[in-house]
C-alpha cells in the first residue's frame, strides 16, 4: 500500500492515483467529519489538507499518515497522552525511549503500547471474577428463578431456570483488552506489530469473547480497585484505540474503524497544558478549575439566561465571590510565527471582563511551542486610550518540557509557567 505523509497544518497535491468509488465517497464521509480535508482533483489527485488532527486515514489507493510537527513526532505525542492522564509518575517513559521513531504512525505505536501491556496481563496472569448467569440447566444450580419456570417450563422437571454465580475470566476487564487486540491485529500496518498482537489477543479469546462489546459503553463501566489497577494501563491503551470516550475525550468521536484513527491535538494539548499547570500550582494555594462554565456572564437584561461561556483554565485564589481568579484560554495553533487571531483575541477579553475582579481585567492565552518564546503583551483600550483589559499570549515549549518530565529540571520550567500566568502576582496587582 502507498504511503503518503503530511505534516499537520500542511496542504499537499498527491499525484498518480486511482481512486476507488469508497475513496471519492470518503471525501464527503462523516467518518473523517472535517478532520482531515481530502479533496479528488482531475487525473488522479488527490489535495490534502491537515488540521490539528493527527494519526492515519486508509484509502484504497494511499493510506495517508499525517505526522505530529509542532510537538515532536509520534514519541512526544505518546508521552504527553501518558502525562495528560494524570495518573501517578511516567511509567512509560524508559519502555517509549525503546520504540522505534520512524517508520511507525501514532496507531501502529498504540497498537504496540497495547501489546507490550497485554503481554504483562497474561504473564501475571488473567482475571477472574464471579458473573451472574441465569441459565435453563437440566439440574439445579445456584437459585431456581420460580416465576420464569412457572411461566416457561411448568410442570418440567428436566429444565429447570437457574440464576447462578460462576468464576470465570469472561469479564469486562478482560474484553476491553480482547476487542482492542483483534483491532491492532487487523489494523497496525507494522507486521510485527501484528502478528504480536495476534498471539496475544489468542491467549485472551481463551478466557473472553471479544464480539459484541460496546466499547463506549464499557468505558463508563470500568471501575478500578486493587484487584484490577494493573488493567489500567492496558485499558487506557485500548480504549484510545476503540475510539471510546475512555480517556478524556481526547480521540476521534466517530468510532472504531480500520480505516481512520486521528487523534485530536486541540483537546491533547489543552488536558497537557491543564496537567501542567496543576503540577506547578501545587501547594501554591491556586486552584485549577478546567472547563468551568459561566452561566450567568451573559445574560438579557431581566438576568435571564441566555448562553454559557467556559475559559478552558481558570487559576483561583481564595474562595467566594471576592476570589482571585485569572482566565487562561488554551490554542494549538501556530502562533510562535504570528500574532494572536482576532477571534481568540475577542473571546479571551470576554474571558477576563467575566472572571476577572480587578480594576483591570487580565486574561491569558496559553499556546503549544516548540520552543522559547517571550510572552507577548496587548492591551485593549476605550477611544480615550485608558486601558480596559490586558491579555498575555504564553508559549509553552513542548518539547523541552517533555524531556524534562520526570526530572529535577522539570519544576524551574513549571516556575517559569506560572509566573508568565501571573500566578505569583498578588491580587493586589504586587
Amino acid at each position: 500500500m502507498r504511503t503518503e505523509v503530511v505534516d499537520e497544518y500542511q496542504k499537499v497535491v498527491i499525484s498518480g492515483l486511482t481512486p476507488s468509488p469508497a475513496d471519492r465517497a470518503a471525501a464527503d464521509s462523516d467518518d473523517l467529519g472535517g478532520r482531515l480535508r481530502l479533496r479528488w482533483l482531475a487525473d488522479g489527485k488527490l489535495e490534502v489538507e491537515a488540521t490539528s488532527h493527527v494519526g492515519v486515514v486508509s484509502l484504497d489507493c494511499v493510506t495517508i499518515h499525517v505526522r505530529p510537527k509542532l510537538v515532536g513526532r509520534e514519541l512526544a505525542v505518546l508521552k504527553m497522552l501518558d502525562y495528560a492522564s494524570g495518573l501517578p509518575a511516567l511509567r512509560q517513559v524508559d519502555r517509549l525511549r525503546d520504540l522505534p521513531d520512524s517508520g511507525h504512525d501514532l496507531r501502529d505505536l498504540i497498537c504496540l503500547l497495547l501489546t507490550l501491556e497485554c503481554e504483562a496481563l497474561v504473564r501475571h496472569g488473567l482475571r477472574r471474577d464471579y458473573v451472574r448467569r441465569q441459565e435453563t440447566l437440566p439440574a439445579m444450580r445456584g437459585r431456581l428463578l420460580a416465576d420464569r419456570q412457572v411461566l416457561r417450563r411448568f410442570g418440567r422437571l428436566d429444565a429447570l431456570e437457574c440464576r447462578f454465580d460462576e468464576f470465570d475470566g469472561d469479564i469486562l476487564d478482560n474484553r476491553v483488552c480482547a476487542a482492542a487486540l483483534h483491532v491492532a491485529a487487523r489494523t497496525a500496518r507494522d507486521r510485527t506489530v501484528r502478528t504480536r498482537a495476534r498471539h496475544v489477543a489468542s491467549d485472551f479469546s481463551e478466557v473472553c469473547a471479544a464480539e459484541g462489546l460496546d466499547a463506549r459503553q464499557a468505558a463508563q463501566y470500568l471501575v478500578y480497585h486493587r484487584h484490577n489497577e494493573h488493567y489500567r494501563r492496558a485499558h487506557r491503551w485500548a480504549l484510545l484505540l476503540l475510539q471510546a470516550p475512555g480517556f478524556s475525550g481526547l480521540f476521534s468521536t466517530a468510532g472504531p474503524s480500520s480505516r481512520t484513527f486521528l487523534l485530536d491535538m486541540n483537546s491533547l494539548f489543552e488536558a497537557f497544558a491543564t496537567q501542567l499547570l496543576r503540577e506547578a500550582t501545587h501547594r501554591t494555594g491556586i486552584a485549577v478549575h478546567a472547563q468551568e462554565s459561566l452561566s450567568r456572564s451573559i445574560s438579557r437584561p431581566d438576568g435571564r439566561h441566555y448562553t454559557s461561556i467556559a475559559p478552558d483554565i481558570q487559576l483561583v485564589l481564595g474562595r467566594g465571590p471576592s476570589a482571585w481568579r485569572r482566565p487562561v484560554d488554551v490554542k494549538y495553533k501556530l502562533y510562535s510565527d504570528r500574532t494572536v487571531a482576532s477571534a481568540d483575541l475577542y473571546q479571551s477579553f470576554v474571558y477576563g471582563q467575566a472572571v476577572s475582579r480587578e480594576k483591570t481585567p487580565i486574561a491569558y492565552i496559553l499556546f503549544a511551542a516548540d520552543r522559547d518564546i517571550d510572552p507577548d503583551h496587548i492591551v485593549l483600550r476605550r477611544l480615550d486610550g485608558a486601558p480596559i483589559a490586558r491579555l498575555t499570549s504564553v508559549g509553552v515549549n513542548v518539547p523541552r518540557i517533555l524531556e524534562t518530565l520526570g526530572t529535577p529540571h522539570l519544576p524551574p520550567l513549571l516556575d517559569r509557567l506560572l509566573g508568565d500566568l501571573g500566578g505569583r502576582t498578588q491580587p493586589d496587582g504586587r
